[in-house]
């Protein structure tokens, strides 16, 4: 039998068993497609990533991205877990400071920097794609019995709508932080009106309401064709959610067009989880957006094929 050694990694946060588990397979060759999704179901965390050679020789390293149920193109926790883990133990070399490294994704090449400071990782923090606006949703009723609220608990001052930097979630604006910790999400609606429509599939709900005043944005995931119930933190999520807080004004503008936002995440699961959203924008338009965030690990393992 042949050993796979994975690294069992917490994300967005740096305290044991907060964040987003994640687990890390450093030298995946020799697995095939169907292996890894198997893999990633039997260890049922939100997401398992494989590394492997890059196929370009100047870039550093090439991930794919399973959860339960599918390969994802890209995902933000996945992203930052893993060059912590290859940062920290070494597998790729690093120096005090900014390291920048080009991992391959599904969507293409993914910029990310990891920073070292007195020998330790401190953050590594990734490049999303510009975040692309989709399709918006207007019925409030359906919204409602999704997530087993009162209309007016929805922000209906606020748009209901698709973003993308890679993986689409609908995003919906609830009114206040008593109203999120009351989301009791139905699957039996998910089922018959959300998981035929690709845009729809995957649901991001956030308030500008709270638990913690370093915050700017409270917020839950729910995604059952990835096979996660909720997610304690979605990275890939949250260059598109800093997209729609600037572009709708919840974020006031300001003069050098440099945004910095902090959202919370995992309240309600007992994991905690902060993730650092910057953005760029000029002429009226966003021109990079950046995710990142510190992780921890704590463990590791090994799978027998």
């Amino acid at each position: 039998m042949k050993e796979y050694v994975y690294t069992l990694v917490d994300v967005f946060t740096n305290k044991r068993f907060g964040g987003n588990p994640l687990a890390v397979f450093e030298n995946a060759e020799g697995l095939t497609t169907e292996m890894m999704q198997l893999i990633a179901n039997e260890l049922n965390l939100s997401e398992t990533t494989f590394v492997f050679p890059p196929s370009v020789p100047n870039n550093t390293k090439k991930l794919r991205i399973f959860t339960p149920k599918l390969e994802l193109p890209m995902a933000g926790h996945p992203t930052i877990g893993t060059a912590y883990v290859l940062a920290t133990k070494g597998i790729v070399s690093t120096n005090d400071g900014s390291n920048e490294w080009v991992l391959e994704e599904g969507v293409g090449d993914i910029p990310v920097t990891v920073y070292k400071e007195n020998n330790n990782i401190i953050k590594s923090e990734m490049e999303q794609p510009i975040a692309e606006f989709g399709e918006t949703f207007t019925d409030i009723d359906l919204i409602s019995q999704l997530l087993s609220l009162e209309k007016e608990e929805i922000a209906q001052t606020l748009p209901i709508i698709s973003v993308s930097s890679g993986v689409p979630f609908l995003f919906i604006p609830i009114k206040s932080l008593a109203a999120m910790k009351k989301i009791n999400f139905r699957t039996d609606v998910w089922q018959e009106h959300f998981n035929t429509h690709p845009n729809r599939q995957h649901i991001f709900t956030f308030t500008t309401e709270t638990v913690e005043e370093v915050s700017q944005v409270h917020s839950r995931m729910f995604a059952p064709a990835m096979g996660i119930a909720e997610d304690p933190a979605t990275g890939g999520a949250s260059g598109p959610l800093g997209a729609y807080l600037i572009k709708y004004g919840v974020i006031p503008s300001n003069a050098d067009g440099v945004y910095q936002i902090r959202s919370e995440q995992g309240f309600e699961m007992g994991r905690p989880s902060y993730i650092d959203i910057t953005i760029h924008k000029s002429k009226n338009a966003i021109q990079k957006i950046k995710v990142g965030g510190p992780a921890i690990i704590i463990g590791t393992g090994k799978i027998y094929l």
